[in-house]
């Protein structure tokens, strides 16, 4: 269930640029993650998954990017429904199939 999208995307690359600007200036990423999430008023783990997916977006670090993850949902969307149609089809073809044996015996 997606919850209402509270933050705007100029504000999220504000608050993850202000961590990788400032990240120096505090003991850790985390420290410096509390710091600022709660300057722009969300919560701390709010603001670290937008750096984790900023940096996986950027190459910084490893995993699935926001545009791969997208394109793999969309083919998982797409294979559900040819399976689906495949399925119908193959109802079909027995239906009809059973009515041309039905047929011939008349």
């Amino acid at each position: 269930m997606k919850t209402h999208n509270r933050y705007s995307p100029e504000v999220r690359e504000r608050a993850v640029r202000m961590v990788f600007d400032h990240v120096r200036e505090y003991d850790s990423q985390w420290s410096a993650i509390v710091s600022i999430s709660s300057k722009i008023g969300c919560t701390a783990e709010t603001l670290r998954r937008w750096v984790r997916r900023t940096e996986i977006d950027t190459g910084r670090r490893g995993g699935q990017t926001s545009g791969d993850r997208s394109r793999i949902m969309a083919l998982e969307r797409e294979v559900r429904e040819l399976r689906r149609v495949n399925e119908i089809l193959r109802k079909a073809s027995a239906f009809f199939a059973q009515a041309e044996l039905d047929r011939r015996r008349k």
